[in-house]
């Protein structure tokens, strides 16, 4: 039996591809409230002050495409639901459109695409203990989100628009994959993450240290959905970040022991999953955080 992936594991940046830097930088500061850490030949890392959490890397031409491997979206966590009523607030405010709402009793959400199609859910936990248990199962749901009752956090409080909090994060990552039966086994016997819950035959969310979930995967752009073509926009690749070097090099052991290729990545190593969803594996201690 695989050994659990340390419980103090993470998602940390995720890496896209898009058309135009300018058009998305404005996006992701002016809208989802990200700000500019630095920017490199074509490249810009954003967060909130801290370590970086989204990496936009221009690709001039790049198309958004359907019907293939790659990202569903990628999740940016606020600390609070009031963190979140602001956030919904400035979607309001700069007109932009957003895809969907969901209670999903762990955490209530926001659905959204950025400029190249990028799915973005912004989203708040509830506390841990009032997640739902059933038979020592978690119970996620799609109810409808309680958009007033979002809002309404708001009501009384003197604040204005600074951007997203400095405790946000990236909280979990959702994948389309061509063979969920592959993705489940590379996920929990190669790296190491729990099994959490399967939704029905089509989906699959896995976690460290008992989280709702840090990844999700689904075949809903189809069972043997192929690779994105060379001119996608999309994900290139996205983090997971273990507490310290020697829990990088136990994850990177087994996916060399189950004869996969694992090359090294600046600070960390590349690996890809079954549908080539490339995955950097880092630790804090390396990066000096």
């Amino acid at each position: 039996m695989t050994e659990s992936i340390h419980p103090d594991t993470t998602i940390g940046a995720v890496a896209l591809a898009v058309a135009d830097l300018g058009r998305s930088l404005a996006y992701y500061q002016e809208v989802i409230g990200l700000r500019l850490h630095r920017q490199e030949a074509g490249t810009a890392y954003l967060g909130v002050g801290g370590p970086d959490l989204l990496i936009l890397t221009e690709k001039p031409g790049a198309r958004a495409v359907r019907g293939t491997s790659g990202l569903y979206h990628f999740a940016i966590l606020t600390p609070s639901r009031l963190d979140l009523a602001k956030s919904l607030r400035r979607l309001a405010e700069t007109g932009t459109r957003i895809g969907g709402f969901a209670d999903h009793a762990v955490s209530e959400a926001i659905y959204l695409s950025d400029p190249d199609g990028n799915g973005i859910e912004i989203y708040r936990d509830r506390p841990r203990e009032a997640w739902p248990y059933r038979d020592g199962q978690l119970q996620m749901t799609t109810e409808a989100l309680d958009v007033e009752g979002v809002l309404a956090e708001l009501e009384g409080k003197a604040w204005s628009w600074n951007g997203l909090h400095p405790d946000t994060t990236i909280g979990h990552i959702h994948l389309h994959v061509g063979d969920l039966e592959a993705a489940e086994a590379f996920y929990t016997q190669v790296l190491g993450f729990d099994l959490i819950t399967r939704y029905g035959p089509s989906a699959g969310f896995v976690s460290a240290g008992g989280y709702h979930h840090h990844i999700g995967f689904n075949t809903w752009a189809g069972v043997g959905a192929p690779l994105p073509p060379a001119d996608a926009a999309g994900l290139r690749w996205y983090e997971i970040r273990l507490p310290n070097a020697a829990e990088v090099e136990k994850v990177v052991g087994r996916v060399r022991q189950a004869g996969l290729p694992v090359d090294e990545q600046g600070d960390g190593f590349l690996a890809r999953d079954p549908a080539e969803n490339g995955i950097v594996l880092t630790s804090r201690r390396q990066q000096g955080k």
